[in-house]
């Protein structure tokens, strides 16, 4: 057995290393086909890859929470789509080249949105990245520092699902626009974005202070998409007033 299994690790076969034992000892007392015992090895080597698939997948994602559908209030917040949402959640925008804006004030789930479709797509077997602006843009402008500015590019150039967060929390400043134009410019038609922001469109010059570079990056981002504006309360100021209640009773 220990020779068996030494052959097996050395074939990277880790599905059929774990369960060979239990396999064995399985096949031996109900005396099933050699057929069946080698497509049941082949089922645990397969479903092995997979988990381990997802789970370098949801790594490489960096979702900073674990958000579901499921989990999310469209009672609270009757003014989204939510027939669009669960639209998007089958993830044929993916496969379409599509693109998702969620506009609205802080607190209304913008990111509990994005979040829970990047998982859909994960456990769908897309690629997915989540990224705030603020650590994009960065990313982008140090790695001019050491001329490695493509790579890092490519970096945000590959998932089949880039999800940008916060994007007009604060004004950006004026390199930030180019580099921001340079990933979305590239993605177009080429793969999907979610993109969550609490400025509505004709306030994206102010977020980029160069109103010309706005208009093209919203020309691209807009083609090709839903917008889904969010007129709701904030879930957060909502729990914070109901925890304050509850205190005073």
């Amino acid at each position: 057995m220990n020779s068996r299994k030494t052959r097996l690790k050395e074939l990277k076969l880790a599905g059929i290393y774990n369960t060979i034992e239990e396999r064995l000892a399985f096949a031996t007392k109900e005396c099933i086909a050699y057929t069946e015992f080698v497509d049941i090895l082949l089922e645990d080597e397969i479903n092995s890859r997979k988990i381990n698939n997802y789970t370098k997948r949801v790594g490489q994602a960096k979702l900073p929470a674990t958000k579901t559908l499921e989990d999310f209030d469209f009672n609270f917040q009757p003014s989204i789509n939510k027939q669009l949402i669960f639209d998007y959640a089958t993830c044929e925008f993916i496969r379409q080249k599509k693109n998702l804006i969620l506009i609205g004030n802080p607190g209304t789930g913008k990111t509990h949105l994005a979040i829970a479709l990047g998982i859909k797509a994960l456990k769908k077997g897309f690629k997915v990245l989540f990224t705030a602006t603020s650590d994009l843009l960065l990313a982008l402008h140090s790695a001019k520092a050491d001329n490695s500015f493509f790579q890092k590019l490519n970096s945000f150039l590959t998932p089949d699902l880039l999800i940008i967060d916060e994007l007009g929390f604060k004004k950006l400043p004026g390199f930030a626009a180019n580099d921001f134009f340079e990933v979305i410019s590239k993605r177009y038609e080429k793969a999907s974005i979610i993109i969550t922001s609490n400025k509505s469109f004709e306030l994206w010059g102010d977020i980029f202070d160069d109103s010309i570079l706005a208009s093209a990056i919203l020309d691209r981002i807009v083609h090709h998409s839903s917008v889904v504006h969010i007129k709701g309360r904030s879930f957060r100021s909502a729990s914070v007033l109901s925890d304050l209640q509850k205190g005073g009773d």
